[in-house]
């Protein structure tokens, strides 16, 4: 999965907007990771791939190898929808927490307006 990138929109606030902030509005934030890169980052050496997923109500998990189908490093993924993330390869955990907490270039938060779908652009 990569990042996608999108346009930022710039907007004028109206007086109407000052004075009644509309911080009660629900959000969406989502998160992306590139996790070939990710994985790279963690365990070293490039040529990662996802071979299958499997998504639950709280989570979605990637099996993912590094090499041919013979002789390959093996690594599972976990992405909790709360931005909580496990990572291990070969039975070895290299990651164990929060991808909201900025440690990784590889994950990035987006918001979006749950209503209307709209991106919210944060200073």
């Amino acid at each position: 999965m990569t990042a996608i990138n999108n346009q930022q929109h710039s907007f004028e606030l109206t007086q109407t907007d000052v004075n009644h902030p509309k911080w009660d509005e629900p959000i969406i934030c989502r998160v992306e990771v590139d996790l070939p890169a990710w994985l790279t980052q963690l365990a070293g050496g490039p040529g990662w791939e996802v071979y299958s997923e499997d998504e639950e109500d709280s989570c979605i998990s990637f099996a993912m190898r590094q090499g041919s189908k013979v002789n390959s490093k093996l690594a599972e993924v976990t992405l909790y929808h709360n931005g909580y993330a496990l990572v291990d390869v070969e039975g070895k955990s290299l990651f164990d927490g929060s991808l909201t907490s900025g440690a990784s270039d590889c994950a990035h938060l987006t918001y979006y307006h749950a209503d209307s779908g709209e991106k919210i652009v944060l200073n």
